[in-house]
């Protein structure tokens, strides 16, 4: 990852809260309603970087994603299908239980 784009992004977005923040602390209600002034600030920082940091923003993403080693298949879906497989002898094991021709509660919408 290019440190870089990140650092920018990180300028910018710090810059979009800070300026806001700086330009109320200049009246004199929200020198005393500071909190006041932070939340209007961070709210306006996120706008900010909504609108005009979408591109820095995807830039340091995908340096993120391209750095970040691939995904091995196998290995991730072995506890999922272990679970899988729990999950399916239960349900034959309650499915032996019944009658076959009884219906399930999800088929029949009329029982309680």
């Amino acid at each position: 990852m290019k440190a870089r784009s990140a650092l920018v992004y990180s300028v910018l977005r710090l810059l979009a809260f800070l300026v806001p923040f700086g330009i109320m602390m200049l009246f004199p209600i929200f020198q005393q309603l500071y909190w006041l002034a932070a939340i209007f600030a961070a709210l306006i920082g996120l706008s900010l970087s909504l609108l005009f940091l979408r591109r820095p923003l995807n830039e340091v993403t995908s340096q993120l994603g391209a750095g970040r080693p691939p995904r091995t298949g196998r290995a991730e879906r072995g506890a999922t299908d272990a679970d899988a497989d729990d999950e399916d002898a239960a349900a034959d094991a309650i499915a032996e239980d019944r009658p076959v021709d009884q219906p399930t509660n999800a088929q029949n919408k009329n029982t309680p």
